[in-house]
């Protein structure tokens, strides 16, 4: 079950950060915190794109790095710990993107970001 877990993971990561870099650019932006770019030499379009490129990473080292699975477990849980304040700014801002356009359905998202990170932590250990 943890490997099937943990490849349908690899494959939404895959899927998630070719849509930061292909498709779904701008709807990615409205989850990019003002502060994260404000007197930075970067703009949001930058961040989606390098967060994007790091998704892909985490999805393709998930199904090619066998030995390293937990390591990148924990590192992909990290990530999605640290992609949160740009979900949790969506909601107080009130951006719409990918359907999430009110504050009920922005809100109810922010839930969804434990499900991620536990699902990254428990599909890469190993059954004791």
């Amino acid at each position: 079950m943890r490997t099937v877990a943990r490849w349908v993971l690899a494959a939404a990561m895959v899927f998630a950060g070719l849509s930061h870099l292909l498709w779904a650019r701008k709807d990615f932006q409205a989850q990019v915190p003002d502060a994260l770019v404000d007197g930075m030499p970067l703009d949001k379009d930058t961040v989606v794109v390098a967060s994007g490129v790091v998704e892909v990473a985490f999805g393709l080292a998930l199904v090619a790095l066998p030995g390293e699975r937990r390591r990148i477990g924990a590192l992909l849980a990290a990530f999605f710990v640290a992609v949160f304040p740009g979900n949790l700014d969506q909601w107080r801002k009130g951006r719409s993107a990918f359907g999430l356009d009110t504050d009920r359905r922005r809100y109810v998202r922010l839930f969804f970001q434990p499900v991620l990170v536990a699902w990254a932590w428990w599909s890469t250990r190993r059954c004791a």
